[in-house]
C-alpha cells in the first residue's frame, strides 16, 4: 500500500525529539520522504505537522508560521538551558506580585529582538550551538527579530511565584528565552518548566492523534494514512484557481498558460491551482500563470 501524500498531526510526546518522531513514523508509514515544520524541544509537546511525500517539498514555503502555545514557569530562577532540566545559574527570593508581571508583559509583545539561546538548534560557523554548549563553549550569536502576537498570563501562584503564558507567536520564537527575559526583566530570573504547542500553522491540538495511540492500533498504517490531510490545506490563505483537462495537460507539461483564459486570474496574486487534483502553487506574472511549486 502507498501512503497519500499530505500532513499528518501528530500530538509529540514529552522525551522525543521531533526527529524521533519522524523515525517512528518512517516505521509505521514505510515512507522515507517525511519532514515537519518546526522543532519542538524534547521536553515540549503538542502540535507537530508532519509532511509526508511530495508534502515535504512545503516547507520552506509556509505562508502561516504563527505558532501558539502554553507555557508552565517558575520565577526566581535561571538556568544554562533556560528550562528546569538545566543546571542552576542563579536563585533569587524576591516576591513578585502578579501586577508586576502584567506591568511587564507589554514590553514583549509586538516585533521585538531575541537572542537564541546557546541549547538550540541554530547553526553558527558551522555547528549546532547546542553542541557547542555541551562542551562548555559559549559563541557569540546575533539577535534576530521576532513576533509575538499574543502574551497573557492564564495562571499564577504568587507564593510559589509560579504560573502559566499563553503566547501566540511567529516562527523562530524560542519560549523559554521569552521566559527568561520576562524573569531578567522582573529582577528575579525565571525558567520554563513545561511547554505545549497548541497550534501551529493554522492545525490545533484537538485535530492531531498521539503515538501511543498509533502504536496502539491493530493497523497503525491504516490509522494513520486515514488521519492525512491533503496538502492545499497548508495553502488555504491563497484563492483556488480550476484548469480545464487540455489547460491541465499543458501546465503539467511546463507550459505558462495565458491568465487571460483562466477564471479568477489577477496579476501579481499567489494561487493555489487544481486540475482534477490539487497541483500546487502557481502565480499570475506579465499576463501569465507561472508555476510556484509543484505537487502532483
Amino acid at each position: 500500500m502507498t501512503v497519500p501524500n499530505g500532513i499528518l498531526l501528530i500530538d509529540k510526546p514529552s522525551g522525543y525529539t521531533s526527529f524521533d518522531v519522524i523515525a517512528v513514523l518512517r516505521g509505521i508509514l514505510h515512507e522515507k520522504r517525511l519532514g515537519h515544520t518546526g522543532t519542538l524541544d524534547p521536553m515540549a509537546t503538542g502540535v507537530l505537522p508532519v509532511l509526508v511525500g511530495k508534502a515535504t517539498g512545503a516547507c520552506d514555503i509556509l505562508p502561516v508560521d504563527e505558532k501558539s502555545y502554553r507555557a508552565d514557569f517558575a520565577l526566581g530562577k535561571t538556568t544554562d538551558t533556560q528550562d528546569i532540566t538545566g543546571k542552576v545559574l542563579s536563585q533569587s527570593d524576591k516576591p513578585v506580585s502578579e501586577a508586576e508581571i502584567s506591568e511587564k508583559l507589554p514590553e514583549f509583545r509586538g516585533s521585538i529582538q531575541q537572542l537564541p539561546p546557546m541549547y538550540s538548534a541554530v547553526s553558527v560557523g558551522g555547528k549546532r550551538l547546542y553542541d557547542l554548549a555541551r562542551q562548555g563553549i559559549d559563541v557569540e550569536r546575533k539577535p534576530r527579530e521576532i513576533t509575538i502576537y499574543e502574551l497573557r498570563l492564564e495562571a499564577y501562584n504568587e507564593a510559589e511565584r509560579t504560573g502559566t503564558l499563553l503566547i501566540s507567536c511567529s516562527k523562530g520564537t524560542y519560549i523559554r528565552t521569552l521566559i527568561n527575559d520576562l524573569g531578567d526583566a522582573l529582577g528575579v530570573g525565571g525558567c520554563m518548566t513545561s511547554l505545549r504547542r497548541i497550534s501551529a500553522h493554522g492545525f490545533k491540538i484537538e485535530d492531531c492523534i498521539s503515538l501511543e495511540e498509533l502504536r496502539a492500533s491493530e493497523n497503525a498504517f491504516e490509522v494513520a494514512s486515514g488521519r492525512i490531510i491533503p496538502v492545499d490545506k497548508l495553502f488555504e490563505c491563497y484563492k483556488a484557481l480550476r484548469l480545464s483537462e487540455a489547460q491541465t495537460r499543458m501546465y503539467k507539461n511546463g507550459v505558462k498558460l495565458d491568465a487571460g483564459r483562466v477564471r479568477g486570474a489577477k496579476e501579481g496574486e499567489t494561487y493555489r491551482i487544481f486540475g482534477s487534483e490539487f497541483l500546487g502553487l502557481c502565480k499570475v506574472q506579465n499576463g501569465e500563470i507561472r508555476i510556484v511549486k509543484n505537487f502532483w
